[in-house]
């Protein structure tokens, strides 16, 4: 049965084939049904005996002759109109109406139009041994197309079994759906029509198009292949049956050309040159979003990239491609919309182009019958646009559910360029209604669409205000029009190369698939972008291949379309570039068109072309002349790109994205991402803000009205990050182009604590309160009732006292009432951490400390680091040793054990700087400390900012805002609880920067004072970044930057340049003493720096239980620093809470980072200012080339990996101790020297030795000792009663052993 139903075949959704019995209408010439009918083709077998052709419609006896011939074909004609009306008037009431009864009645239909080409098919045969000797060639080529009998050559019961295989095979097609990854409900599943192919055409990204091709070439193709074979038999035996080798010869009979297949060869070799520039560009562009890792520039281009399920046209992937991007790219849908046209507004614009050309308007039956749009009344329909000749010469519909586009303008005017065709030629026999060859059809409906779509012809019809004429707009419009024509071209070329070579047994079964991508990457140059095999049958996934359509007419189409236009503009008297030419209202050009289109299939097709374009051959110049402006230009650009034409490395094939297909269903709208983080970045200035604000108002003033305000907008804050971080999740930005909205999309992503449950999430917020809390009121009182918190009183008890227990009392009193009382705290908020880390896709919280350095070697660094930098810590630490035991003596120093922790000058013994005086390489010699000074001259607070500030901007950096003067706190305050801890704050506002230090005026705070106000402009630099980049490179950078600066204060030169040294002392001890100062600040800190987190991870991943906690943070201490507490330890204590970090939940391991960095940092600063002498001399002071250096770096923020931001300040991209140890170079030898001149045992291998206690009681803290206080017993702290009964145990066990003892040696004795 074949209608004359056209569509747009290349499209994907095209026309099925029903029937290949050709008496009727040429056979062979179109095998063009509905896409529902195939589904009728089981149910023959069932109900062929029902519908008896009426015998008025049978062929009467005629003489076996030429009359009889005439006699026959006339009777054929008339009885066919009256059949194919039936059967045509069925099919379009169930395309229009999908109903039970309809279908019924199509079936029916369909059946007595079989009867009726097999009857006359088979009379037209007896005429096979006579008409050679005919005088009527007409006649001759009438019969010649009746008689063929194609499939219905077959006996009934394999007729019945290749019909079924045909409707399996496009059942199989039409109902195959790809479900979304992990989707179980069939319902939620994607259907080709729309899902799968806005897919295809929409997305950018590459794991979402991988799943959507993957899915559909398996559900469609893979069922396909066991029916396939046998079709393909039976196909060929129907065939023979008809006279022909195989299929693919009957199929290119078609085209009445011995060197058809030939012909199309040296076509397609013309055409190549321009294929393959297209390609290559395509490729870059392609290469530019997807990077190397997926596109290969001499490779294959993954065939599902290019914006169509099966490559065969690029045009959706336009807006990657763009030319030039700020000239008009034409798309005139919005003006369509803003004209309020509708869709038979869009048929009455179609009709007047034609008309406009001297050609037959439609008929009132086109206007009462057809459906223009899909009906709102609840029918099913058929969606596909197609057009229909109901064969009665006055009824011909178009079936299209038009929607208002530019695309569809388009389309409308195809379809009507088929109807026009049905017009011009209905008065020819029905066998002869159709196109010249199957080819001419399409070419007709194209070629008119290649006018309308010009500027030209869209400003004629006010569609377009301006036609913009310079050649960045042509070459715009041609590369468009080039990814839709040209790169189909192969893919037209390649499907019937395929079905030949199957049909003719070239290609055999087991190598179905291999040659298909075989010749995909030939033709194409493209390549699967997964492994297939022959258990795949990816033919099958292109509806042409199961809908057995022939596919070579859309390649001839592409050709003719463009001779054609050519031949009709130069009738029309066109001048200009043809890609101009717009052959409205030309009846010159309608004439020649007219001329071509009323002979139908009557003539032989080379006759019409020949008369049409001067030529009987198809060739391709036209299309060449067309597209050369573009031509050109794509050489241009591949030549300057130095891109390969072709693809060398054939056998390339992309590797498969890690993870996939996970994270297949997230968005990929990259346009859609940039607008959300445009509205994130403004919703979150304020509430960071908010939160901020109280978390500020809490620190400096620790009430617990302003506790409840804070924890009452950190959930605010939490609620926010949870939802834009659950938006942000649903992005795949693994392919997007702008590198900066991928980095911010991954960041948000994380939502940390957010992910937890809004009840946890509070009780995370409460602990974490609660912990900073008890840490930051806790104060150690004597019996006197005299109370002493942290900051000052016992940091300067640490620090200036030489009295053991004196230290002792305050060092263990500190972390009774801070650490002690927040162990039960901190279990429950390691067990929040973890579930929020495990809930944004960590293993555990240090999995997430730790990606924030973008590094999977990052903990083997930071160890390959520390024991680079092990021996200099172990020679200062002997050093440092040394000179305890001459100040505490044997008693409490052992020179080969750890150092007791409290001896130090420090709460943590992080820093040794304020033990300076103790162990003073040369007293005589001169050292820095400007503290005197500052305090002689009536340093404020104030003045030491101020100090620092005029040390920035003499860099050419940023000066502190008018804010940060009113708003910060730069001195503890009288009458109120505060957090004294230092810490420099962004209020996320863009002006408002602060400071919180309980400031006092020394040298140490004058170094902590810059390391702050570094913290700072850091701020400022980045302050107008996106938020999510308003953080250091790593979280190494921010306190690098600061202590960076501090290096050069730190300097006798520049100490002295401010007016806070006199002298400035250059010689061997001077310089060693200063170094030896530094290296107790930085030196000794590093293995504290590196264990904090060391120990932090292992709780957080379990390899520390809770029972172990102290434990195992003093066997850290002890291994790394070489220092032991100076009382009996147990798991009653939790020692690590007395730092403040642990508490407050602040990742430690970065200031490890920063001390490495800032010497790095340093190094290249003072190359910069051009410094001349040792690295520890040099001060950046007034250097501008080093302030910009600096600030360079600081305005990235965290906008770009780490590694750049290092590479912009020292040249490279990795962690290194080498600038360390050159600044410390004389002392590392001073060092070495003094260790080995006094016998020094480096390391402590006495490593469980512990200090004598103290020989009397300090003045102890009243809130830390509970009534019954614990006593040592083996080593142990135990409560006294738990003491008393070991003595017991160990007495009972005693007198066992001896009596035991008495018992052997009798029996010994007895044995002699």
């Amino acid at each position: 049965m074949f209608y004359q139903q056209y569509e747009i075949g290349k499209t994907g959704l095209d026309i099925i084939v029903f029937i290949e019995a050709g008496a009727g209408r040429s056979a062979g010439r179109h095998h063009n049904m509905l896409t529902t009918m195939p589904l009728l083709l089981g149910l023959f077998s069932l109900l062929g005996s029902t519908c008896a052709l009426d015998n008025a419609f049978m062929p009467a006896n005629y003489s076996i002759d030429e009359t009889g011939a005439g006699r026959f074909v006339e009777d054929h004609n008339n009885t066919a109109e009256d059949i194919f009306f039936v059967s045509v008037s069925a099919s379009w009431n169930y395309n229009t109406n999908l109903t039970k009864y309809n279908q019924q009645k199509q079936i029916n239909a369909s059946l007595e139009e079989q009867e009726f080409v097999e009857a006359w098919a088979k009379k037209a045969k007896e005429f096979d041994a006579v008409k050679v000797n005919f005088t009527d060639k007409n006649l001759i080529h009438l019969l010649d197309n009746i008689r063929i009998l194609g499939p219905a050559n077959l006996p009934p019961t394999e007729r019945e079994q290749y019909n079924t295989i045909l409707s399996e095979m496009d059942n199989i097609y039409s109902t195959a759906k790809v479900c979304p990854y992990g989707e179980k409900d069939q319902n939620k599943c994607w259907s080709l029509e729309p899902e799968l192919t806005d897919k295809m055409a929409t997305s950018r990204g590459y794991k979402e198009l991988l799943y959507a091709w993957e899915g559909w070439h398996n559900s469609a193709g893979i069922p396909q292949k066991a029916n396939y074979k046998t079709f393909v038999e039976m196909s060929n035996k129907a065939s023979q049956m008809d006279g022909f080798a195989d299929t693919g010869e009957y199929w290119r009979s078609w085209y009445d050309s011995p060197t058809f297949a030939e012909d199309l060869e040296k076509i397609y070799n013309d055409l190549k040159p321009l294929y393959l520039n297209l390609h290559a560009f395509v490729r870059r562009k392609l290469y530019n979003r997807y990077g190397s890792k997926y596109i290969n520039l001499k490779g294959p281009i993954p065939a599902h990239l290019l914006g169509n399920m099966w490559a065969q046209q690029w045009n959706n992937i336009y807006d990657m491609m763009i030319p030039f991007p700020s000239k008009p790219n034409i798309d005139v849908t919005d003006m369509m919309k803003k004209k309020n046209w509708n869709a038979t507004h869009m048929f009455r614009v179609s009709e007047e182009f034609f008309t406009s050309l001297g050609l037959i308007e439609m008929p009132q039956e086109f206007w009462d019958h057809s459906m223009l749009e899909k009906p709102n009344d609840g029918r099913e329909v058929v969606c596909h646009a197609s057009a229909w000749d109901f064969y009665n010469r006055k009824d011909f519909r178009i079936k299209q559910c038009t929607t208002v586009t530019m695309e569809q303008l388009f389309t409308v005017h195809h379809e009507m360029g088929h109807v026009e065709y049905y017009l011009q030629y209905k008065d020819q026999p029905v066998t002869f209604r159709s196109g010249a060859n199957p080819g001419f059809h399409e070419a007709v409906g194209d070629v008119l669409a290649l006018s309308v779509s010009t500027p030209k012809h869209l400003n004629k019809i006010g569609l377009l205000e301006s036609v913009t004429t310079d050649k960045e707009t042509d070459i715009n419009y041609l590369l468009k029009m080039a990814l839709e024509k040209i790169a189909f071209l192969p893919f037209g070329y390649l499907i019937d190369q395929w079905r030949w070579g199957v049909f003719s047994g070239r290609i055999s079964p087991d190598h179905y698939n291999s040659e298909w991508w075989y010749l995909r990457t030939k033709y194409q140059g493209i390549c699967p972008p997964l492994p297939r095999n022959e258990t795949n049958f990816d033919p099958g996934a292109k509806y042409h291949i199961p809908g057995n359509t022939p596919y070579i007419r859309y390649f001839v189409s592409f050709i003719l379309q463009f001779q054609f236009h050519k031949a009709l503009c130069n009738v029309s008297e066109h001048t200009g570039p043809l890609h101009q030419c717009d052959i409205y209202k030309s009846l010159a050009a309608g004439k020649k068109l007219s001329d071509a289109l009323k002979v139908g299939s009557s003539v032989r097709w080379q006759d019409v072309l020949q008369d049409f374009t001067g030529t009987d051959k198809m060739d391709a110049s036209a299309l060449l002349e067309y597209f050369k402006p573009i031509t050109d230009w794509l050489k241009e650009q591949n030549t300057k790109n130095k891109d390969e034409l072709g693809w060398s490395d054939f056998e390339w094939r992309p590797p498969v994205p890690e993870g996939y297909p996970n994270g297949t269903d997230k968005i990929t709208d990259e346009n859609q991402a940039i607008n959300f983080v445009k509205e994130y970045n403004t919703a979150t200035e304020k509430v960071w803000y908010d939160y901020i604000e109280s978390s500020w108002t809490y620190n400096t003033n620790i009430t617990v009205h302003n506790n409840l305000i804070m924890l009452e907008k950190s959930l605010k804050m939490s609620n926010h990050a949870l939802k834009y971080g659950l938006q942000a999740r649903q992005f795949d930005y693994t392919d997007f182009q702008n590198a900066d909205t991928k980095r911010i999309l991954m960041k948000l992503g994380n939502i940390e604590r957010a992910a937890l449950p809004v009840e946890e999430v509070k009780e995370y917020d409460s602990v974490v309160s609660e912990m900073e809390t008890t840490y930051s009121v806790a104060k150690v009182c004597r019996d006197n009732g005299t109370c002493h918190p942290l900051d000052p009183d016992l940091t300067h008890i640490l620090a200036t006292s030489n009295d053991y227990d004196e230290l002792l009392f305050a060092w263990e009193g500190w972390r009774n009432v801070s650490g002690k009382k927040m162990r039960t705290n901190f279990k429950k908020y390691v067990q929040l951490s973890n579930k929020a880390a495990r809930l944004n896709g960590f293993h555990d919280t240090g999995a997430f400390w730790r990606s924030l350095y973008d590094s999977k070697t990052f903990e083997a660094d930071l160890e390959n680091i520390y024991n680079e930098l092990k021996p200099l810590y172990q020679n200062l630490h002997a050093y440092v040793r040394r000179a305890l035991f001459k100040k505490y003596g044997t008693k409490y120093i052992n020179l080969k054990g750890p150092i007791p922790a409290h001896l130090l000058g420090n709460m943590w013994a992080q820093s040794w700087n304020n033990i300076y005086k103790l162990l003073m390489p040369y007293p005589d010699a001169s050292h820095v400390d400007a503290t005197p000074e500052m305090i002689k001259q009536k340093w404020t607070p104030v003045k030491m900012f101020q100090e620092s500030d005029e040390f920035f901007q003499s860099l050419g950096l940023i000066k502190m805002p008018e804010e940060f003067w009113n708003k910060s706190m730069l001195e503890k305050p009288a009458n109120r609880e505060v957090v004294c801890h230092a810490s420099a704050w962004d209020f996320f506002n863009r002006k408002d920067f602060r400071i919180k230090q309980c400031t006092v005026v020394n040298m140490d705070d004058l170094v902590t004072v810059h390391h702050e106000m570094g913290h700072v402009q850091y701020f400022l630099q980045y302050k107008d970044l996106p938020i999510s980049f308003r953080d250091g490179a790593n979280p190494g950078f921010h306190e690098a930057i600061g202590d960076v600066m501090a290096l050069s204060v730190s300097t006798p030169k520049h100490l002295k340049t401010i007016g806070l040294l006199n002298e400035v002392m250059d010689n061997k001890e001077s310089d060693i003493n200063y170094l030896m100062s530094i290296a107790l600040d930085k030196i000794a800190f590093l293995p504290f720096g590196y264990l904090m987190d060391q120990w932090r991870w292992k709780v957080f991943d379990g390899r520390i239980p809770e029972s172990d906690y102290n434990r195992e943070w003093w066997n850290l201490r002890l291994k790394y620093q070489g220092l032991c507490p100076p009382v009996l330890r147990s798991e009653e204590d939790f020692d690590p809470g007395a730092k403040f970090h642990i508490p407050s939940s602040v990742p430690y391991v970065r200031y490890f980072v920063s001390f490495i960095i800032q010497f790095q940092f340093h190094e290249s600063l003072c190359k910069a200012a051009e410094h001349v002498g040792p690295l520890y001399k040099c001060d950046i002071y007034k250097s501008r080339a080093a302030g910009k250096l600096i600030g360079d770096a600081m305005k990235l923020g965290s906008s770009k990996p780490w590694y750049e931001a290092m590479r912009m300040i020292t040249g490279n991209t990795s962690m290194s101790a080498a600038s360390l140890l050159t600044y410390f170079e004389p002392l590392i030898t001073w060092l070495e020297v003094e260790n080995k001149k006094n016998g020094e045992t480096l390391g402590w291998p006495e490593y469980d030795w512990t200090p004598a206690f103290a020989s009397t009681e300090p003045s102890a803290p009243t809130t830390s000792a509970p009534a019954n206080s614990n006593v040592a017993f083996l080593g142990l702290s135990l409560a006294p009663d738990q003491a008393k009964a070991g003595q017991w145990i160990l007495f009972v066990l005693a007198l066992v052993l001896a009596i035991a003892v008495i018992i052997i040696s009798i029996k010994m004795f007895k044995r002699k």
